[in-house]
């Protein structure tokens, strides 16, 4: 399964990992379509359409993270309910470019996902990773994104069965 983040950068193709990480890709894939029921943070009504549309990249720390997610644009927002870690014992973050769900500690992750730009073997154990960046001109444009000097946007998520 692969998912691609449209953003005013470029587009970010990724790798989903739902046999590792089946509820958590089923998560985001629910989110990013629309299919899964989401509370807007803003309102409190129930959210219509893809959550990730047209949120702005929140975190951007060049050369360690980019993260998205938050429809407040703070991260301090969520979809309104929390999901249970699903940490692979054989997946860490020895290498760039691995996709995760942020979290507030155990079992908090909602709607909050990063990409790490750098090895980060300090976040081992700690947060959920589902995916990748699978090429070359995908990781420029979270580099990109990383160092932009304004808000970018993630104008919506396509989500591609393989």
């Amino acid at each position: 399964m692969a998912a691609v983040l449209h953003t005013g950068h470029g587009d970010i193709h990724l790798a989903l990992r739902p046999d590792e990480t089946p509820y958590t890709v089923d998560n985001f894939v629910g989110l990013s379509t629309g299919s899964r029921t989401w509370t807007d943070p803003v309102t409190g009504a129930t959210g219509e359409g893809g959550f990730y549309d047209g949120t702005v990249f929140h975190r951007r720390v060049p050369g360690f993270v980019v993260q998205g997610g938050d429809r407040l644009g703070t991260g301090h927002g969520s979809a309104g309910y929390r999901i249970p870690d699903e940490i692979h014992p054989d997946r860490g973050f020895e290498r760039p470019f691995q996709l995760a769900m942020a979290n507030l500690g155990t079992d908090s992750t909602g709607s909050q996902f990063f990409i790490t730009l750098a090895s980060a073997p300090h976040l081992n154990g700690q947060y959920t990773i589902f995916g990748e960046v699978t090429d070359d001109r995908s990781k420029d444009v979270v580099g990109a994104i990383a160092s932009a000097p304004t808000v970018v946007r993630l104008d919506r998520v396509t989500i591609l069965a393989t």
